[in-house]
């Protein structure tokens, strides 16, 4: 890509058409989950190669623990299958892994798997890859302002003291800047609770391929249309 094209600092995937590519296809949910790990890999070398320095996947919702047990248990399995098996490259590619969300539902094994790959990638200065797991953003607003209430209670904070900027700092994302686009497959056109307060000012961006038919080359599409983009958040051009 041109030098001179404006490339987002921070890109954040709803991956969104696991399950109805596997259906489409007769096959079992959980083989759509598998699936949607190649494109994982297809996402995190795409920015590598762009220059994108934050890459946030929605991997797992609150929500997501409404869906049959079977499915769950399969999508937990291959959490920790992936965290094995994907260690070395990511360390070899200098992708640094942080976790948004509640990590406390997960299992033992999951939650250990977790913070294992954050510690052994911790050294990552090329890219962060930044996964939401049990993640809510109405809950993640909900313990931030709960979190300043009880500074409030504390006497460290006033009302007339809290702006937006005390509220980003209590959120699970306040290590990072807000993401400058949002891409979500399979065509749905809606954030689904994810990262609602960062969100103000993204770019998005609905391509209809589902998820596991995710390539480089979508990914390379969603930035070109991004600098095709005119932000103005909020402002008049020119001004």
């Amino acid at each position: 890509m041109s030098e001179l094209k404006r490339i987002p600092q921070h890109v954040a995937i709803i991956m969104d058409g696991n399950g109805r590519w596997a259906e489409m296809r007769g096959k079992d949910r959980s083989e759509g989950h598998a699936a949607g790990v190649e494109p994982v890999r297809a996402a995190l070398r795409a920015a590598v190669r762009n220059g994108v320095r934050f890459l946030t996947l929605y991997a797992f919702s609150t929500e997501n623990w409404g869906r049959p047990q079977a499915e769950v248990d399969a999508l937990m399995e291959l959490f920790c299958q992936c965290v094995v098996s994907e260690e070395e490259e990511l360390v070899r590619q200098g992708v640094h892994v942080c976790m948004i969300g509640d990590r406390s539902r997960f299992s033992e094994k999951v939650r250990a798997a977790l913070s294992d790959i954050e510690q052994r990638t911790a050294d990552g200065k090329v890219l962060t890859l930044i996964l939401a797991l049990n993640y809510s953003s109405r809950s993640e607003i909900t313990r931030a302002v709960r979190q300043i209430a009880r500074r409030v209670e504390a006497g460290e904070l006033t009302p007339g003291q809290i702006d937006e900027e005390t509220i980003s700092r209590s959120l699970d994302t306040a290590a990072w800047p807000d993401p400058d686009l949002i891409i979500r497959t399979s065509g749905e056109q809606r954030l689904s609770n994810f990262l609602l307060w960062q969100a103000s000012y993204a770019e998005l961006w609905f391509p209809e391929v589902l998820w596991p038919d995710f390539t480089e080359e979508e990914f390379d599409r969603a930035i070109e249309e991004y600098a095709r983009r005119d932000r103005r958040f909020g402002l008049v051009k020119g001004k």
